[in-house]
């Protein structure tokens, strides 16, 4: 408990440290509980019909301001103003955050962030597409299977387990998630049948 001031500039240094690492213990955690119970299929779906568009509309809105400090851009390309998904909407949401809050870490700045969503027969294909602001030089298996580990792939500010959970979720709720990399693009792809 930080009841006391404590005048001496290095210990007021190493307690922001260890409040800043006691943070990033807890937020692993927390995402390491959320992971293990997405993975167990123990959580509960209230499944509705959404509107995938305004559902990503309302999350560029909420990351505008992350993204702008960052210089990115933001490029959706839709023909459609609705499509309708049969999902939790909570969830749903939770996988776009987690896809928008790694671009907010690891995209190259002053770059795009291209979303674009297409319909193929029965489906709906949402491609987020970013500019790594380091080399991935890696398969996007083995891309994976860092984020699964809970390792930093690239340089780390979370848990690094977000693309898993992302990934779990999307599964649990019956679509389909990948992950590409192409150079220095990464792309993640989601895939869910139209109402």
């Amino acid at each position: 408990k930080k009841k006391k001031k404590i005048e001496n500039p290095k210990v007021q240094e190493y307690l922001v440290i260890l409040d800043n690492k006691s943070q990033r213990l807890k937020r692993l955690t927390e995402d390491l509980i959320e992971a293990s119970k997405i993975q167990t299929g123990n959580v509960s779906l209230k499944k509705e019909k959404i509107n995938v568009i305004e559902l990503i509309r309302q999350a560029v809105g909420e990351f505008e301001d992350k993204f702008s400090k960052k210089g990115l851009n933001t490029i959706i390309d839709c023909k459609q103003n609705e499509i309708f998904i049969f999902a939790d909407s909570r969830y749903m949401y939770r996988i776009i955050e987690n896809l928008f809050s790694n671009i907010s870490k690891y995209a190259l700045e002053n770059s795009r962030v291209y979303i674009d969503i297409d319909i193929y027969g029965d489906d709906v294909n949402i491609a987020i597409k970013n500019i790594s602001k380091d080399k991935l030089n890696i398969s996007a298996d083995e891309l994976m299977q860092r984020f699964v580990r809970g390792e930093s792939s690239r340089t780390t500010e979370g848990s690094g387990l977000g693309l898993s959970i992302a990934k779990n979720l999307t599964h649990l709720m019956g679509g389909k998630f990948e992950i590409k990399v192409d150079g220095d693009l990464f792309i993640a792809t989601i895939t869910y049948n139209i109402i």
